[in-house]
């Protein structure tokens, strides 16, 4: 029998031995995080369903399918100080490029028509990259 186990890294826990979330060592940061990194992952998925399926939908359903599934991983512990580190780029690069496409070269004044979704995303993004920041410095 193939023993999978024998192979693992010991510092990088991918499964806690009484199922499959390991959040022993989640603090009130980290939920802070995820709930930033959720509420920005359905707000790009929901983007993502009404521009379907042009380009910008499809871009809109990846971003919010990344948030997630990172989300998911902080919530296994997998590698989670590289997805901190990788989630700030990340995060930042949808805010530039949310006003590159909005504002820079697009047909909207800023912040005049930012929207309630729009300004809910980016918040939250904002924040999350100031969670991530703290999450990385402190592990």
């Amino acid at each position: 029998m193939f023993n999978y186990t024998a192979f693992q890294n010991p510092s990088m826990s991918t499964v806690n031995e009484s199922g499959l979330l390991d959040t022993a060592d989640l603090g009130p940061l980290h939920y802070a995080g995820i709930l930033l990194a959720v509420v920005s992952g359905l707000v790009h998925l929901r983007l993502g369903v009404g521009f379907a399926p042009s380009g910008l939908g499809i871009s809109f359903l990846f971003a919010g399918v990344v948030f997630l599934l990172a989300t998911a991983g902080i919530l296994v512990n997998y590698r989670r100080r590289l997805l901190y580190l990788l989630g700030i780029p990340f995060t930042a690069g949808q805010i530039v490029l949310w006003y590159a496409l909005n504002f820079a070269a697009g047909q909207k004044s800023f912040p005049a028509d930012v929207g309630t979704i729009g300004a809910v995303d980016k918040v939250a993004q904002v924040l999350l990259i100031v969670v991530l920041v703290v999450l990385l410095r402190e592990n």
